[in-house]
C-alpha cells in the first residue's frame, strides 16, 4: 500500500493545534491531530450542502453566497456548478495555508475555480463577515468544523449559539437560507435554529454518494 506523506502543516487560528495536509498517491487528507477533517475521496455531503442550498434560492437574480471554510473546495465547486454567471460567491477561510494548499499541491482538485470571476476569497473569520452585514446574503453555507461545535477554531462556537444564529438571520435576505454541515445530529442546535426564528429542515446525507458515514445538513430559511 502507498504510504501517507505529510506535505505541509499549519497552526489553527488560536495556535493551540496543528492542521496537517497529507497525500497518498492521488488522495489527500487534512488532519487535526488524530482526527481526519476531510478526505478527497469523500465529498458527497459537502457537495449536497451546496446543492440543497442553491436549490432553495433558485431563480434569484444576482444571488450572493457566503461560504464559511474553503477546505478541499467541494462545497465551492458544487455551488458554482449550480449557480449562474450573475452569482457572487465569497469564501471566508481563516487559515491562509488552506488557500495556499488549494493553489499549490491540491491545484488539480480545484480545477481553476479560485480564479472563477464569480469567486472572492477572504482571509477572514466568517462570523465577523456575518455580523458586519444586514440583508446581504441569499445563502450562507457553513462547513467550518465537524458540526455545530468549534473544533478547529473555538471561536466558531459563536456561530452556532443564539447570538450567532440571530446574526445570521439578520445577514440573510428575506427567504435566504443558512445551510450547516455536521458529521452528526444535534437536537440542541435544531432547537436553537427554531428559537432564532428559522424554518428548519434537517436532512441526512452520505459522505460518499449512497455509501459512507451519515452526515447531517440543516437548511434554515429566514421566513421574514
Amino acid at each position: 500500500m502507498i504510504p501517507w506523506v505529510q506535505i505541509d502543516s499549519a497552526k489553527t487560528p488560536d495556535g493551540a493545534q496543528e492542521l496537517r495536509l497529507k497525500r497518498r498517491g492521488a488522495e489527500f487528507s487534512i488532519m487535526l491531530g488524530s482526527n481526519e477533517l476531510m478526505n478527497s475521496r469523500l465529498s458527497g455531503s459537502e457537495q449536497a450542502l451546496a446543492r440543497l442550498a442553491c436549490e432553495r434560492i433558485a431563480g434569484r437574480v444576482e444571488p450572493k453566497i457566503l461560504i464559511g471554510g474553503l477546505g478541499m473546495g467541494f462545497t465551492l465547486r458544487a455551488a458554482l456548478a449550480e449557480l449562474g454567471d450573475d452569482a457572487g460567491v465569497v469564501v471566508a477561510e481563516l487559515v491562509t495555508a488552506v488557500v495556499a494548499w488549494a493553489r499549490g499541491p491540491m491545484a488539480e482538485m480545484f480545477v481553476g475555480c479560485l480564479d472563477d470571476p464569480r469567486v472572492t476569497i477572504r482571509a477572514a473569520d466568517v462570523g465577523q463577515l456575518i455580523r458586519s452585514e444586514r440583508a446581504t446574503w441569499d445563502a450562507i453555507l457553513l462547513d467550518v468544523d465537524n458540526g455545530p461545535e468549534g473544533i478547529v477554531h473555538k471561536a466558531n462556537d459563536a456561530l452556532y449559539g443564539a447570538a450567532g444564529l440571530c446574526a445570521a438571520r439578520v445577514a440573510l435576505k428575506p427567504g435566504g437560507v443558512l445551510a450547516v454541515w455536521s458529521q452528526g445530529p444535534d437536537a440542541g442546535f435544531t432547537r436553537r435554529l427554531k428559537q432564532a426564528g428559522f424554518a428548519v429542515e434537517e436532512i441526512k446525507t452520505r459522505a460518499n454518494g449512497k455509501r459512507g458515514a451519515r452526515h447531517i445538513i440543516w437548511l434554515a430559511t429566514n421566513a421574514r
